[in-house]
This record gives C-alpha cells, structure tokens and sequence, in this order.
C-alpha cells in the first residue's frame, strides 16, 4: 500500500481483490460509454495470470483504478479511471505513477496504451509522464467508432516521480 504524499486527506493504492469488484463497478461506469461487465473484471482479477489491477482509495472509498497486463518486459494499461468528481486532483496521475513504479520494479520495460483522441486531458497527462504518441487505431471504441491514440513509454528513460 503506497499513501500519497502531501495531503491531509488518506490516499492509498494497493492490489484490487474480488471484493473491489462492485466499487470498481461504480467508477467503470461512471468513466465509460461502454463500460467493463462484472464478470471480465472477476476474470481479469481471479483467471488472468498476466493481469493486475489496483484501486486507488480515498478515505478508505475507492475512487479510482488502473488495470494492466503485463506479458514478460512488456506491459499494456487495460483501463484507467477516476471517479467524475475527483478528476483534476492529481488521482489519475498518482495511480499512473505508482503503476510505472511497481512495473518497473517487476523488470518491465515498455508500457502501452490506447487513448481516445478527444480525451486531450489523457493525453496531456500521458505526455507529462513521457509517453509519446507511436500510432493510431483507425475506429477504435464500438460506442463511437472513434479513433484511438496508440502511446507509449520506455520505464527507462526518466518521468516525473512523486
């Protein structure tokens, strides 16, 4: 578990359990048009050997999560979100930061992502941490056919720590 430095308020991030499930829930659907059913996260979280996910509480609440594969030096972001109301705070940038620590710590190397190319917030976020824009995936999400920014980052190279 890793508390957030700098804030009265308790911040934690730790692995996300089964039970994590239905407060994951709440912010999947809160960030996405289409989000993730119950039983891909029971599967990603108890049958999936490359995946790891953690949540992101506040107050003891979860607020926020970041899932991942990562397939030997490799590693790919599934989802990341933020409760609505606590966008803009730094969450999403904390849990990202902690993601690329533990993966580096775990010898990863590179990590990837898709972003939709309206989500310029994302995107700046993505930047500041190094990751730069390496394709497209032409009619990417189902809900719009919207265009997916494929970024990436080598753990390498130095991002911003907290």
């Amino acid at each position: 578990m890793l508390k957030k430095k700098g804030t009265s308020a308790s911040v934690s991030i730790r692995k996300m359990d089964i039970e994590d499930i239905d407060a994951v829930l709440i912010v999947e659907r809160d960030a996405f048009p289409t989000p993730w059913t119950r039983e891909a996260f029971i599967s990603e979280v108890s049958k999936n050997k490359f995946a790891y996910y953690f949540v992101l509480e506040l107050k003891g609440h979860i607020i926020g999560y970041c899932g991942l594969w990562k397939v030997m030096d490799e590693a790919q972001i599934t989802n990341i979100a933020i409760l609505t109301e606590h966008r803009g705070q730094s969450y999403g940038e904390y849990i990202l930061l902690y993601v690329m620590q533990w993966l580096r710590g775990v010898h990863a190397k590179n990590l990837s992502l898709e972003v939709r190319e309206s989500n310029t917030p994302a995107q700046s976020l993505y930047h500041k941490l190094g990751f730069s824009q390496v394709g497209v995936r032409k009619k990417y999400y189902a809900d719009n056919q919207e265009d997916a920014w494929v970024m990436w980052v080598n753990l390498n190279d130095n991002y911003i720590s907290n």
